[in-house]
């Protein structure tokens, strides 16, 4: 991330700080998306955060950790919107089906079987998964982003994917059964 326009953006410079949301926005949105499985949701976490930023930009003590900065509001907007949405609604929306190749069906079945577990993990859970597994951050760097110790992180990583083991594994013993597997 360019130190000078985080810097500009600091003092108020609105088209800084308009330049650093269109470079990292994209991104928020999808790393919201796959936390919270549902795209409306993601929206209003996304559009929460970067206010967030905006709002606290000042406060930002190390212009070079802008991103992993916003990303911590964003886990933190993800939680409050899951919070929300649980209030509102009784049970979170968690799946929503994006299949790139709709025709193959063992990668649709897979697929469906990872979704019916991903929606069983707590959103804590499911931050880390996305973090680690769709960012590509240690979970050190998902610990410093949620704003939990690393031990923490590395343990919800853990757990969420022997959840997911198990879930799979739950959903290949009836099509074996049935001999489809």
């Amino acid at each position: 991330m360019d130190r000078e326009l985080v810097e500009r953006a600091m003092h108020g410079d609105e088209e800084a700080f308009d330049d650093l949301v269109g470079r990292i926005g994209d991104s928020m949105h999808s790393v919201a998306r796959r936390i919270l499985r549902d795209t409306t949701l993601a929206q209003d976490a996304t559009q929460q955060a970067l206010l967030d930023a905006w709002r606290n930009l000042p406060t930002l003590r190390d212009p070079d950790r802008f991103e992993a900065w916003t990303h911590r509001l964003l886990v933190n907007a993800c939680y409050a919107e899951s919070r929300r949405e649980r209030r509102q609604r009784g049970n979170l929306r968690l799946l929503e089906r994006e299949y790139a190749d709709p025709d193959a069906a063992s990668r649709v079945a897979m697929q469906d079987q990872l979704d019916r577990g991903f929606r069983q993990l707590s959103v804590e859970h499911r931050t880390v998964v996305v973090l680690v597994h769709y960012l590509g951050l240690t979970p050190t760097e998902a610990a410093e982003r949620m704003g939990t110790p690393p031990g923490t992180a590395r343990s919800r990583l853990h757990y969420a994917l022997q959840q997911l083991r198990s879930a799979l594994e739950a959903d290949a013993r009836p099509a074996v059964a049935r001999g489809t597997a």
